[in-house]
Order: structure tokens, then C-alpha cells, then sequence
């Protein structure tokens, strides 16, 4: 027992000795100080620095450009009318409706209604005509000899206009027989069978005229006052077709529940075969701006969630700038998205700006100036 006390006091003693006594602090070694890691911008393209602790960023010099701002619109082609031609005389269908499909042109026969005694109904005005008009010629020969009043003149004019209007009354109802195309379009729908009994207003077919087709949609309040009857289109349709037209309409009264304006844009004669209803992206040339065209992979967010980017000022120093995304650039030759917010020439962080902060100083082997 004795010497396990020994052995346990010596242990104490010894940690205690350890505690109390200062130990020996390393040099700090000079040259570490020499070779601690910096930040260097690179030009794009250019090979960094030998020194393979250093921190490298990519860097590129953009200049500002007028850019062509677009509003984009989300719409949907329509044709330019679509009309239900109707039966204004009652009657039976007597020949075969034209097929649903088909594509006719103006005057076209649609259906055709049985003339029944309409063609009887003309003949009889058609004689009656001709009893007035020589019953007034007879009365008019009277009257400039004296043997007849102007009362009894006056009412053979008035027979014979009636008379007249009987025989115009009768051709429409003969020609009302035959419905036919208003207009060049296709047949969107046949109402119709042969045999069908038709009343007065009853539908024959639906004619739809897609030369020229629209697209239509709703243009945002912000964006209104900067488009034109007129401007540019170009638009891609869901089926992946792009269309190009100009703009023929513009609101002048808000939709009153999304407070947008309706547009309606003709489309170029030459684009054909285009289906109604099917969505469209609508892009519309709007004012021209002066915007920079950046690598989207440039874009970063601060520190309340801003989009923005990083710049390198000319006394090296790193800069925050936020921007407004205002369109895209999908050429493969220069990918990009257009951006404002910007001034003049800027010399953008395009590769490492996660590393670096705004206010940090770092080293340029370029000249900024060029």
C-alpha cells in the first residue's frame, strides 16, 4: 500500500510540473509568411501564375451594347375569324353537306335546301309586275290627255313598286336556298345531314379562315406603353414550329380581372398549315436599351438573396453590382444573358467569384486599361 501511494504522489508531482513549467513556442518560420496564399485575376484565356498556392480568378472585360429588349407574352394561335353560317330560310337539305375538312373558297356551296314553291312564289310576282307596270303606263297615257286624276296614277306607282319588291323578295327567298362560303376558310364543322329539316337560324357548318392565323395574348400593364401596332414578332409554338409576324392590335382597355391588355399579332403569309388553339412563347420587339451580354454562369446572389455580379474595379478591388435579367442570347456563338444595371465597360469575375468578396483586394497581372 505504501507504494502505490509512492508511485500515485509521483504522478501528481509530475503533472503538476508539466503544467506549471512554460514549454518551448516554435519560431514561426519566415518564409511561410512569404509563401501564403493570394488571389490573382486572370484574363480569360490566359494561362495563371506559376505559384500553385495562389487562388485564381477568371476575369473578362465586357463592354456595353444596345440591346433589342423583348417582352415576352404567353398566348396562343388563333384563327383570324371563325364564323357559323346559318339557315335563313326553313327548308330540308337536299344535297349532300360539304365534308367537314374541307377547304373552299367564297361562294362556295355548304348546303343546299329544297326550293319546294319558292321558284312559283317568283313567277307570280314576276306577273304581277308586269300587270302594274302596264296598268300605270296605260294610266300615265290617260293622264297626259286629261281623262285620268293623279290620285289614281299615284296609286297604279304605288302597285307597281309593291309589285316590284314582291318579285326582289322572292329571288332572295329562291337564292337563301343555296347556303353558301362567306369566305375562303376550311370547314370546321358540318351541323347537317342530308335530309335534316333546317328552321331559320339553324346552323349549316362553321367556317374557320386561317389566312392570315393570329396569336393572341395578354400583355402585362408594365409593359404595354413600350410596345407598337407594327412591331416585330418572332414566337415559338408549343410543337416546337418558330412563326414570325407583326403586331395588328393592342388594347386600349385592361382585362378587368388580370389588369393586362390584350395583343393580336398577324402571322407572316408564308408560315401555312398552323392549327388553332395551340400555345405559344411570343417574343415582342420592344424599345431598344444598352445592356451588357454576360456569361449566365457570372451570376451570383448577395447576401439578402439579390441577383447581382462580381467586378473588379480599377484599383483591384472586388465590387457587388446588382443587375436585371432582361433577356437571352441563345446563339452558340455567344451564349449569354443581356443584363442592366451595369455602366460603361466593367471587368466581370466569370469564374471563382464564390471565393472572393466584395471590398477584397486582389493582384492583376493585365492591364484593366486596354
Amino acid at each position: 500500500m505504501k507504494n502505490q501511494h509512492v508511485v500515485s504522489a509521483g504522478i501528481l508531482i509530475a503533472v503538476v510540473l508539466w503544467m506549471v513549467i512554460p514549454q518551448s513556442a516554435e519560431e514561426p518560420d519566415e518564409s511561410n509568411a512569404h509563401t501564403s496564399s493570394t488571389i490573382v485575376a486572370v484574363p480569360e484565356g490566359v494561362s495563371p501564375g506559376e505559384n500553385p498556392s495562389d487562388f485564381i480568378v477568371r476575369a473578362a472585360r465586357i463592354s456595353q451594347q444596345t440591346y433589342g429588349k423583348k417582352v415576352r407574352v404567353r398566348g396562343r394561335t388563333q384563327a383570324f375569324r371563325h364564323v357559323e353560317v346559318r339557315a335563313e330560310q326553313a327548308g330540308r337539305i337536299v344535297s349532300e353537306p360539304v365534308m367537314r375538312g374541307a377547304r373552299v373558297s367564297e361562294g362556295d356551296l355548304l348546303c343546299e335546301i329544297a326550293v319546294d314553291d319558292r321558284d312559283s312564289n317568283l313567277l307570280e310576282a314576276q306577273s304581277r309586275q308586269e300587270q302594274a307596270e302596264f296598268e300605270y303606263k296605260a294610266a300615265q297615257d290617260l293622264q297626259d290627255r286629261g281623262l285620268q286624276s293623279d290620285v289614281i296614277v299615284a296609286q297604279l306607282k304605288a302597285a307597281l313598286q309593291s309589285s316590284k319588291a314582291g318579285v326582289a323578295r322572292a329571288e332572295l327567298a329562291l337564292e337563301r336556298t343555296r347556303i353558301v362560303a362567306p369566305f375562303n376558310g376550311v370547314v370546321e364543322t358540318r351541323s347537317v345531314e342530308l335530309g335534316d329539316l333546317l328552321n331559320a337560324g339553324t346552323v349549316c357548318a362553321s367556317i374557320l379562315d386561317d389566312s392570315p392565323m393570329l396569336l393572341v395574348g395578354l400583355v402585362p400593364e408594365q409593359d404595354i406603353g413600350s410596345l407598337i401596332v407594327g412591331a416585330r414578332v418572332a414566337a415559338e409554338l408549343l410543337t416546337g414550329q418558330r412563326i414570325a409576324g407583326n403586331v395588328s392590335y393592342l388594347a386600349r382597355a385592361a382585362d378587368n380581372v388580370s389588369r393586362s391588355y390584350r395583343i393580336e399579332v398577324q402571322v407572316d403569309s408564308s408560315f401555312e398549315d398552323i392549327r388553332q388553339g395551340i400555345t405559344a412563347e411570343i417574343l415582342v420587339d420592344s424599345a431598344d436599351i444598352q445592356a451588357h451580354l454576360i456569361p449566365s454562369s457570372s451570376l451570383t446572389l448577395d447576401d439578402s438573396g439579390l441577383i447581382g455580379v462580381k467586378t473588379i474595379g480599377s484599383n483591384n478591388m472586388v465590387e457587388f453590382n446588382n443587375v436585371e435579367i432582361v433577356g437571352d442570347n441563345t446563339s452558340s456563338m455567344n451564349p449569354g444573358v443581356w443584363v442592366t444595371g451595369l455602366n460603361g465597360t466593367v471587368n466581370l469575375i466569370t469564374l471563382g467569384q464564390e471565393i472572393v468578396f466584395p471590398g477584397q483586394q486582389v493582384e492583376s497581372n493585365f492591364d484593366w486599361s486596354r
